[in-house]
């Protein structure tokens, strides 16, 4: 037990390292797990056993329905309706477009049984969100006609569409393909699992808006417990539980619900773990001493997907929208595999149908291949195709994106000999960027102009643009104590170094600006920015 738990943190710190040396050289961050599970695998340098299908197939269906509903909750759909329509073809019929070439690929070109080769193509029909959205962030492609956009919805729309593809072939392989069963199959799939997922949803925002949780993140065990029961409750019926989490995920991402700013960023964490853990497992199970039998035909295939297939699909669907070129082929590039073909490859092992072929071990190496290469050249295909938008930003197609931050606010207070007593605001040099909102004097407040004359005792609010994309500036704080070589000198004495600021000073419940004749007391709490 204790080695298992010690083996884990490992992992887990591992990859994270791992993230941040991918995220910098430009490698996507997923073939890194990979490699780590096939390092840790029966075939690896640690030659850790791991054979349960069964068991990772569980816990991976688990992890795709965080991942499911991280994909909703992170899409702003404002900033989608201008392509809504055509994203939701490109989840629906593109997947199935794409899934019946490769099938037919698979079936006419490489003699794979017919119903076997549907299988495969419906395991590899859809395109995975995760990937998009990490590449799509990390490197801000922000891209023309609302590109960025359609390819959120289209990934984090289009797996629930490749599991009843994958649900319903596994059914007619065991013997029930008949017309009606087929037919029933999927209208249980679509209707339970829209119906489920819109109930439970306002269900869930009525309740988060009416109930007070007792203890401080509580909202967050409460909306984990939704995305749950919003899969587990329509699969009991034979609703697609996967449909029904991603529209839970899109209704709560996109309404006002308390707490959501803690929201974003939890689930973001919770699915880059889950992400971890299936690309681990895929690695950990997968056995690179059976791949050179399969190495071809899973390369052809991954080929004609990237190639034909997809190109196709993309085309057909987006030509009668007029849509250009460049956007074409930039959304043909993005159908990244990933996730949930792995989910589905390994339910498609353990199910009761029989193949004969290794299933799994096809789309390990489809997976590899289309996050290694497609997913390392999307960001140089987009800039090739001329698709970037260099004045967007593509966090604001996602809901932590909140433009009510554009501006920050500052506070200050105008002392008696401050050298703006007196002078009116169109004489005032303010930095650029910078404006002087309101005035607060005798407990009203003055909307300013340039002909307002500041006083003793004013309040000024200050208003400049927020600061975005500073993550490496970080600030630390220091108690002063009595012994400590600081007190009661002031800031112009203490001979600080030039890689060192003191920004702020906390006493006694106040905040304090220094100045250099600010005098350093006992228990202040310094606030330094520093290398």
């Amino acid at each position: 037990m204790n080695f298992a738990l010690l083996l884990t943190a490992f992992v887990i710190l591992i990859c994270v390292l791992i993230n941040k040396i991918s995220n910098r050289f430009g490698i996507p961050m997923l073939l890194a797990f990979i490699a780590l599970g096939m390092v840790f695998g029966s075939d690896g340098l640690l030659k850790i056993p791991f054979e349960n299908y069964r068991f990772a197939e569980q816990i991976c269906s688990v992890a795709l329905i965080f991942i499911m509903f991280d994909g909703g909750f992170g899409t702003k759909t404002s900033e989608a309706k201008p392509v809504a329509v055509k994203a939701v073809l490109l989840s629906s019929l593109g997947v199935v477009f794409t899934a019946g070439l490769t099938g037919l690929f698979c079936h006419y070109i490489l003699k794979i049984e017919l119903l076997e080769s549907l299988l495969i193509g419906s395991i590899l029909g859809s395109t995975d969100a995760a990937s998009v959205f990490s590449i799509l962030r990390s490197k801000k492609l922000s891209m023309k006609y609302n590109t960025d956009s359609l390819l959120e919805i289209e990934s984090g729309s289009n797996d629930p569409f490749a599991y009843m593809l994958t649900i319903t072939v596994l059914s007619i392989m065991k013997g029930g393909g008949s017309a009606g069963s087929v037919f029933y199959t999927i209208s249980a799939q679509i209707v339970f699992g829209a119906v489920f997922g819109v109930i439970i949803a306002y269900g869930a925002v009525w309740f988060m808006r009416h109930f007070r949780f007792p203890v401080a993140g509580f909202d967050m065990v409460f909306v984990l417990g939704v995305a749950i029961l919003s899969y587990a409750a329509p699969s009991l019926l034979g609703g697609n539980g996967y449909l029904s989490v991603y529209i839970v995920g899109i209704i709560l991402g996109n309404k006002d619900i308390k707490n959501k700013k803690e929201l974003v960023p939890f689930f973001n964490g919770l699915t880059g773990l889950m992400q971890i853990l299936i690309f681990f497992l895929l690695g950990l199970l997968a056995f690179p001493s059976q791949m050179p039998q399969i190495l071809l035909p899973s390369l052809s295939i991954a080929l004609f997907l990237t190639f034909v297939a997809r190109p196709l699909a993309v085309g057909a669907i987006l030509t009668p929208f007029r849509s250009s070129l460049p956007q074409q082929m930039v959304v043909s590039w993005a159908g990244l595999r990933g996730a949930a073909s792995i989910v589905f490859a390994i339910i498609a092992t353990v199910d009761e149908a029989f193949t004969n072929n290794d299933v799994f071990h096809i789309a390990f190496c489809v997976v590899l291949f289309s996050i290694a290469f497609q997913g390392t050249l999307l960001p140089w295909v987009a800039k090739k195709a001329n698709m970037l938008n260099k004045g967007g930003n593509v966090l604001k197609t996602f809901t932590d994106y909140s433009e009510d931050e554009e501006v920050q606010l500052v506070k200050m207070e105008i002392k008696e000999t401050h050298p703006w007593v007196g002078k009116k605001i169109r004489d005032i040099p303010l930095m650029p960027d910078m404006l002087i909102a309101a005035v607060l004097r005798d407990g009203e407040t003055l909307v300013p102009n340039g002909e307002t004359e500041l006083a003793c005792g004013d309040k000024l609010v200050l208003s400049s643009p927020d600061m975005r994309d500073c993550d490496d500036i970080q600030f630390r704080e220091i108690s002063v104590s009595r012994e400590n070589i600081w007190c009661g000198k002031q800031v112009s004495e203490i001979g600080q170094s030039p890689e060192m600021l003191i920004i702020l000073i906390k006493r006694n419940g106040n905040v304090v600006i220094p100045e250099g004749s600010t005098v350093i007391r006992e228990k202040d709490v310094l606030v330094l920015h520093s290398k």
